[in-house]
Parts: structure tokens; sequence; C-alpha cells
């Protein structure tokens, strides 16, 4: 279900995405209402499960993470079980930092975040591909980011 938000409701969570350090002070002139308000504002749209959390965004290379690929797996059962220890698998692994269940002919793509291509590798062959139910994993190096938007595109909303 779609939340029902008011037009300063939105203007609040956009004003967040683009900073999520901003004060309550600055966000209340921002969004033109007063402080008090706006921080019961951001509360309720925090308890509501809009706002799931504050992070801050580190560049993976200057901190020594050189390669960034995604993994593409294929399982032999896709039961509830099955998915939910593949589930709890991922969990576990600090080099996937994405993972998302799709339909077609992967049923997981991993984003993995490694120091170099040797430790990309090893995670492939010594934890992914033997890991109870994998099927096949197929791999995919990133060149280069052409994109990073981490966030949900709400400017039509505002």
């Amino acid at each position: 279900m779609k939340a029902r938000l008011d037009s300063i409701d939105w203007q609040i969570l956009k004003e967040l995405q683009e900073d999520g350090r901003i004060t309550n002070v600055e966000l209340a002139r921002r969004v033109g209402i007063s402080a008090p308000p706006c921080l019961r504002r951001v509360r309720a749209l925090e308890e509501a499960g809009l706002i799931r959390g504050y992070r801050t965004l580190l560049d993976e290379k200057q901190l020594g993470h050189e390669v960034t690929a995604f993994a593409m797996v294929g399982l032999h059962n896709q039961t509830e079980a099955d998915l939910v220890a593949f589930d709890a698998k991922i969990q576990s692994w600090e080099i996937v930092r994405e993972s998302y269940m799709l339909s077609g002919e992967v049923d997981f793509i991993l984003k993995c975040v490694a120091t170099d291509l040797e430790a990309f590798q090893r995670f492939i062959i010594s934890e992914l591909t033997s890991t109870p139910n994998v099927d096949n994993v197929r791999t995919a190096l990133t060149i280069r980011r052409v994109k990073d938007e981490p966030s949900v595109p709400i400017a039509a909303m505002v």
C-alpha cells in the first residue's frame, strides 16, 4: 500500500535523502514549518518505516576495495526452506553488499565488493559455489560506475 503523504512529508523525505545530516532546524526551515512539528513528522515517518535508517556513504576504492562485481546464482531448488537457508548464508558473507532474489533464469544476484580480484575469486570458489543448493554461478566484473543514486526518485511527488 502506498503511504499517504502530504507535500510537506514528501519535501522532508526529499531533503533527508539529499542530506541525512541536516539539522531539524534547517530541515524545518527548508520545508516551511517550525522545528517541533517537523521533528514530529520525521519521527512519524521513521515509525511508519518510510525512513529505514541513516547511513554514511563511503568510497570503497579509497578504502582499499578495488573490485565491485556481480554474481548471478542459480539454485537447484527454490522451496521456501531452501530460499530461507540461502538468505541466511548471504547474510553471513561480508563481501556481499546487496542481494536480490529474481524471477527468470537467475535466482539471485549478489553485488560484491572485494579488496582485489583474488579475494573475489576465493569467495566464489571457496564460499559461494560450495554452498549447499547452489547449482551455478556466473560472474561479471564492473568496469566503471556510470550511476550511483542510492535514493528513491521522489522529486515528482513534491
